[in-house]
This record gives C-alpha cells, sequence and structure tokens, in this order.
C-alpha cells in the first residue's frame, strides 16, 4: 500500500470556509471517481490555526493506492483531469506540493471522533542518506516519541526511496502524523519529558528549528 500525501494553501481572495466547503463536497466528489482508490483523507486546519497569523498549509490530503502502478493508472484519464482542473477553483498552485510515501505505524491507537490530529514535515540532515534518516526515525526515535502518553495514535510517512534512486529531492523526506483526543492533549504533550527527549534527538538525523506543521481535523472521505 502507498500513500499520496498533498498539502497547500487556499486560492487568494477565497474564504477559510469556502475552501473547506468546496474541498469537502464539489472536490471530494471527484476524487473518489478514481479507480483503484484505497482510501483518500482530507485534513482541515483548525480555526485557532489562523488565531495570530496564516498556517503553513490550510489542507493536507491523504489518497491510498495499491501499488504505484495503480496509481499510475490514472494518468491521463478524464477523472484524474477533472480534479487537476477543479484544483484551480480554490487552491494556489504555487503553494502545491506533493509526497509519495510509505505508512510506518508506530503507535496504533484510535481516531475518535473530535480527534485533534497533527502533521509535522521533516527534512533529512545533508550528511546523511535517505536510509539512515529513516532508520534512526523508524527505530530509535519511534522509542521516544512513541513514550508522549497524550498521544493516542502515531503513525510515520516515510518519502519512497525510489525518488532518491531516480535522482530526485523531495520536498520533504517524512511526515509524522500523531491523533490526540482534543486541543488541551496536544497541548500538555508538548510539556512532557518525553516530548523532550524526542526533540532533543532530532539532530541526530534531521534538519532542527521549526518545521511546517499542520493542526488539523481529520475528515474520512474514503474510509481504509
Amino acid at each position: 500500500m502507498i500513500k499520496q500525501i498533498s498539502f497547500f494553501k487556499r486560492k487568494e481572495g477565497i474564504s477559510v470556509e469556502d475552501f473547506q466547503n468546496h474541498w469537502r463536497t464539489v472536490h471530494a466528489e471527484l476524487v473518489v471517481k478514481l479507480p483503484n482508490l484505497r482510501g483518500y483523507v482530507q485534513n482541515h486546519t483548525l480555526s485557532s490555526g489562523y488565531a495570530k497569523h496564516e498556517p503553513d498549509f490550510d489542507g493536507v490530503a491523504e489518497v491510498w493506492f495499491e501499488s504505484t502502478d495503480a496509481m499510475r493508472s490514472n494518468v491521463g484519464s478524464d477523472v484524474l483531469q477533472a480534479i487537476r482542473d477543479d484544483e484551480h477553483n480554490f487552491i494556489d498552485q504555487s503553494s502545491m506540493g506533493m509526497l509519495l510515501t510509505e505508512e510506518v505505524v508506530i503507535v496504533d491507537g484510535p481516531r475518535p471522533p473530535g480527534a485533534v490530529k497533527s502533521i509535522a514535515f521533516l527534512n533529512k540532515r545533508d550528511d546523511v542518506t535517505p536510509e539512515f534518516f529513516q532508520q534512526h526515525w523508524r527505530t530509535q526515535h519511534a522509542n521516544i516519541a512513541s513514550q508522549i502518553a497524550e498521544q493516542l495514535r502515531y503513525v510515520q510517512c516515510h518519502c519512497r526511496l525510489g525518488i532518491y534512486a531516480s535522482g530526485r529531492k523531495p520536498p520533504f523526506d517524512g511526515v509524522p502524523m500523531s491523533w490526540f483526543a482534543s486541543f488541551d492533549d496536544l497541548k500538555a504533550s508538548g510539556n512532557s519529558e518525553a516530548f523532550r527527549l524526542t526533540r532533543a534527538d532530532e539532530p541526530n538525523f534531521m534538519v532542527t528549528g521549526r518545521l511546517p506543521f499542520s493542526v488539523a481535523e481529520e475528515v474520512e472521505i474514503v474510509a481504509l
């Protein structure tokens, strides 16, 4: 199973409400027509993310396919073209990026209704290989991060190694996703010793500092 992650900002002049409504209805109705689609989730940035400044992204989309061949079979189709055409109606095309990933479930917990989902975007250190980055993240770092008590579920999305083998460089090397019962639980986790240790390990394998991120409401369109 592979997962394509897309991230983007809304088109200039469109309100957050109109952006989210169009994405959840008109656009979702186009995406669900994709042949071989196995799952589809939209992540809508919470209203609190707009309180002080514009968030990094207004939306993060996740779509699952059984294989790259199943995904690529849609290239050139009328369905995919209709999706691309509609993106111009509500998405700032210059802000849009995409990653092709494989999921690694670290904490296999629940995704309850109303949960808050934290999504971050990581880059590996320039002096480490993609293999080292993924191995350290999946093992040593995961062992630390999985101890954050407030975290209900924790999934790592690793960029497929084939993109590096082809000589290309993805915009990000990995995307961690964590679910919390409430925004208060998410904030409380940031004060924990486990969170401090998690951040302290980051220089061992990734670029540190402020990470692009989204705190979102998950909207499941097509269940896996």
